[in-house]
């Protein structure tokens, strides 16, 4: 008896291990191409064990007059100040072991400044496919990992 009850936890802590792996999957930097222009997102986990994102290069960060560009359509007016290149794009997100994918938290479209509930998956070629939507309306991007 205490043999299977060994192998059963045994057996429990390299599934979860293996789940627990899968979620880190994500963290990482990626090249996100959008609206004409290309970005870093460097995705990492927090303490709380959720997932977050931040943007951490933007090829167009000047504007005309060679200041980086600011956060000026965030709705948060306290948020606007932020340069470009280091706005939050993700957060809350967690591992959905169930369906294999991060959701449950938020994105953020800093040049529309929309937030939008999100759900992140890989695709078969390794492509990241991150999708926001509002209401049952959603856009996806995908994105490439890096490191």
């Amino acid at each position: 008896m205490k043999k299977l009850v060994t192998i059963l936890l045994l057996l429990a802590a390299t599934v979860t291990g293996i789940k627990a792996q899968d979620a880190d999957k994500i963290v990482g930097t990626y090249r996100a191409d959008y609206a004409d222009n290309s970005s870093r997102i460097k995705i990492e986990k927090a303490a709380d064990g959720t997932y977050f994102g931040k943007a951490i290069w933007v090829k167009n960060c000047l504007d005309k007059n060679g200041n980086k560009i600011l956060d000026k359509k965030n709705p948060d007016k306290s948020l606007r100040s932020i340069p470009c290149d280091r706005v939050k794009i993700l957060w809350g997100v967690k591992y959905n072991a169930e369906k294999n994918c991060w959701d449950g938290g938020k994105i953020y479209d800093p040049t529309r400044g929309i937030r939008a509930n999100v759900s992140i998956n890989f695709q078969p070629n390794g492509r990241l496919r991150v999708r926001g939507s509002v209401m049952g309306i959603g856009e996806s991007v995908y994105w490439d990992k890096l490191n």
